[in-house]
This record gives C-alpha cells, structure tokens and sequence, in this order.
C-alpha cells in the first residue's frame, strides 16, 4: 500500500530518530541497514511530491492577479514539508517561499511568529507525544534559540546547530535541494524558478536562475570549501549537549539563565 506524503514524513522522523538511538548505543550495522530504509523512503517521498506538484490547487483570481489557495493542511504540517524539502533551518520568509512554489499554497506569515512557542508549550505539556516538533535551531556558541531560524525535532542535533558558517552553508544547500525539486517536478513551476534565481544571484557561477543543474553545480562547488569546517564546529558544540535537559536540547538554553549560573560562578 503507498504512503501519504504526510506517512512517509512522519516514518521518516521515525527511522532518524532509530538511527539517532542506534549510533548512541554503538550498533554500527543497525544504523547502516536504517539508513538504507531512510534512503529508500526519500526516493518515495521525492515521488509523493512530484505528485503534489501535478495535482496543485487552482489559483484563484485576486484584483492584483492570481492568488495563492489556501491549504486545509495544518499551519505545523505545512511548515514540515518545507523544512523536509530543504533538509536545513530556515527562516519563515524561505518557508513560507518554498510551500508557496512547491505545494501550492500560501502560509501566513505572521502565525509563524507563535508557531515556535506553541510548540514549546506542547511538548513541556505531554513531552514527545508528538511524532515530531518544530523548534528553533540553537546557536553553536551558547545552544540558545537561534532567532528566526525553524528546524524539525527529529534531525539530527548537530543538524540544527548554526556555527559561523552555517548560513552560508545553510543557503547553498537550500539552494541545491530547490534545485533538485524543480528538476524532479513533472511541469514548469513558474514560482520555484524565480525563487531559485534569487538564490543564483548570490552564487558564483550560478547563471540567472533558469538551469536548476547549473544553480546546484554552482552551489555544490562553493559547498565543498565550506562544508567540512562548518561540521566540525558544529559537531563540537554538539558534544556541549550532553547535560542538557530534552527542553533545552529541542528549544535551547535560555540566555538569561546562563547569566545567572555564569555570575554565581
């Protein structure tokens, strides 16, 4: 039987965070044979949204032109398919961007600005009663919320650590995954297309945005000069984490009490 799109998200997070467990405890062949499940179910996933692409909403027409439709889909899902598509924090504008192009549909803007919060309250209520949360990247130098920057609870954590380079290296692999959707949709995704010529704007070699595989060769380029220092800070703030509490590994140390603890020291 073939998953929903929103199925296979969800089993998805599942086999990330069995991966997670499994690298934890050492099984090195377990982790090998999840991964390969994973990859298995991205190939399905990228399929599914092939899928939503040909069977967009009808845009309806405004007094300035075509409007995006509505989804009936939940603000949290919406905000998931985007962050799936991009596999990196983003910023809502980009989220909210990359829906619009790829899924049809507009999200507000502004119930993003709470969406982080009611998330937080969520799971300090019924803590990982959901399959997952979205929470906001941490920051690599004091694990705090990074402002403005949602990421999915069940990546990896150093996934959703931002170091020096991280936004550098975060826009070039969004650029590449934007890339790779417009090349695997079944027709001409007018949307996507200007949206990746903004980021070719901003990448040597990129061209003007109308060759997704020159954007992604571009961008691919420039990701092996940083790619591998980024990691490296990130993967040493990641083991800063170790005595952090679930709260503060999905939605970070608050400043302020660092303060206090930094001032009774």
């Amino acid at each position: 039987m073939r998953l929903s799109i929103e199925e296979l998200e969800r089993r998805m997070d599942d086999l990330r965070a069995d991966m997670r467990r499994a690298a934890a405890a050492g099984h090195s062949d377990l982790v090998r044979d999840l991964r390969v499940e994973l990859r298995g179910l991205e190939g399905e996933w990228d399929k599914a949204l092939a899928g939503l692409a040909r069977e967009r909403p009808a845009r309806t027409a405004g007094p300035s032109g075509p409007t995006p439709a509505a989804s009936l889909l939940p603000l949290r899902e919406q905000v998931h398919h985007a962050l799936t598509l991009l596999t990196v924090p983003a910023a809502p504008r980009l989220i909210v961007a990359v829906h619009q192009a790829f899924f049809g549909a507009s999200i507000p803007n502004a119930r993003l600005t709470s969406l982080r919060r009611d998330e937080e309250k969520s799971f300090r209520s019924a803590p990982f009663a959901r399959p997952y949360y979205l929470c906001p990247a941490l920051t690599a130098d004091r694990l705090a919320p990074s402002r403005g920057l949602l990421s999915v609870s069940t990546w990896p954590l150093v996934d959703r650590l931002v170091g020096p380079l991280s936004p550098r290296v975060h826009f070039l692999v969004s650029a590449i995954k934007i890339a790779e959707a417009i090349e695997r949709a079944p027709e001409y995704v007018p949307e996507a297309v200007r949206l990746l010529a903004r980021f070719a704007a901003n990448i040597p070699g990129g061209g003007d945005g109308r060759e997704p595989g020159t954007v992604a060769s571009a961008a691919r380029a420039e990701l092996v000069i940083h790619e591998e220092t980024d990691r490296i800070a990130r993967e040493k703030a990641a083991k800063r984490t170790q005595r952090l509490t679930d709260v503060q590994r999905l939605f970070g140390v608050r400043l302020e009490a660092v303060s206090l603890v930094e001032d009774a020291g």
